[in-house]
């Protein structure tokens, strides 16, 4: 394929969701960097052709990789791509002390982009990195970038529901070239956005299951048990987008944490809706008390193979991986590779 001669090394690949969308779109992904050694094996047994490289950002030097991977400076033809964790800026009302470490990874991302200043430049994370973009260093970044060749980077947040991914999830996207003064963007599907009921339920292959259930299978269509007490709050919670108020004047199911605050936490036990496109899929979409994350119509959780879905992996992507937790965090952390497609798609296109 004539595409292949653009490369791309993935910083903060994770299991390879960006990487796997990178190469749908004709890109040969050449490495993928990680801290976390658990995403090892998912991701050389799906981002075929691609190394896994343990190391952590902030003491890898950029002449280790560049031997290692014999890059060159000022490749016309090598992309860099940073997908930092992103905690630290995330909306979410966290304890930010543990993430507090992720606050400066995309400022360590910088130095690589800065010392073998590639043909490309990709960073994907949370809305609030450019709300934040003095504290995140985006703003220093992008002028450094503007200053530097990138003459015209594209730098907006993009809902994934407008590129094929079934799901509502804003992200914050950079896409910074050299080559051309012309701005690139992600290349948005045409015609009707995905929703929940066009990937999901027994006529889309996911077998009515119960909370529990356990797929040995590598298509991993498990969920965790729940119990009694739960079982019966969601036996009162309307199909289709129901939620937590379907049992709230029964005194032995309302939690007393909800009783007097019907605006608060509005999507705990909440199900999806059909004709809807899932909400942000997290790492905790295995929960029914973590959000919005109980099946339209079944009573339990979304499946890892569900949530997977709602993010745009391919059925036959495989994790190797110990636990439904974790599996989970990989998964929600994940870019999602139809946006990621989406992204790769547009820099083949402007190749000059």
């Amino acid at each position: 394929m004539q595409n292949k001669t653009i490369k791309a090394v993935d910083f903060f690949c994770s299991g390879g969701g960006m990487s796997y969308g990178m190469q749908q779109a004709g890109i040969q992904v050449i490495a993928g960097i990680d801290f976390d050694e658990s995403c090892k094996e998912t991701y050389e047994s799906n981002i075929k052709g691609a190394e896994f490289i343990h190391a952590d950002v902030f003491e890898l030097k950029e002449e280790d990789l560049e031997n290692k991977l014999s890059l060159k400076k000022n490749d016309d033809k090598l992309i860099l791509i940073g997908c930092s964790p992103c905690q630290f800026w995330s909306i979410i009302n966290t304890d930010k002390t543990k993430s507090a470490n992720s606050k400066n990874l995309l400022v360590e991302f910088s130095r690589f982009v800065k010392y073998f200043r590639p043909g490309y430049v990709v960073v994907e994370n949370v809305p609030g990195v450019l709300r934040k973009k003095e504290e995140s260093g985006l703003n220093e970044f992008i002028e450094w970038l503007k200053a530097n060749g990138y003459k015209n980077p594209h730098f907006k947040v993009h809902n994934v529901n407008n590129y094929g991914v079934p799901q509502s999830r804003k992200r914050f996207t950079l896409i910074a070239t050299r080559l051309s003064e012309d701005e690139i963007k992600p290349l948005e599907i045409e015609g009707k956005k995905l929703a929940v009921k066009d990937v999901l339920g027994e006529i889309n292959g996911f077998p009515k299951i119960e909370a529990g259930h356990k797929d040995e299978t590598a298509f991993y269509h498990s969920v965790p048990s729940i119990s009694e007490i739960n079982k019966k709050r969601l036996k009162k919670v309307g199909k289709n987008g129901g939620n937590r108020f379907g049992f709230a004047e029964d005194p032995e199911l309302q939690l007393d944490c909800f009783v007097g605050r019907d605006d608060s936490f509005k999507d705990t036990f909440g199900r999806l809706w059909w004709n809807r496109p899932s909400p942000t899929i997290t790492t905790k979409f295995f929960s029914i008390s973590n959000g919005r994350f109980v099946h339209p119509e079944e009573d339990r959780a979304l499946s890892i193979r569900e949530g997977a879905t709602l993010q745009s992996f391919p059925k036959n992507y495989i994790f190797k991986t110990t636990s439904i937790a974790k599996t989970a965090r990989m998964i929600g952390n994940a870019v999602p590779p139809k946006y990621a497609e989406a992204i790769g798609r547009a820099i083949v296109n402007s190749k000059l």
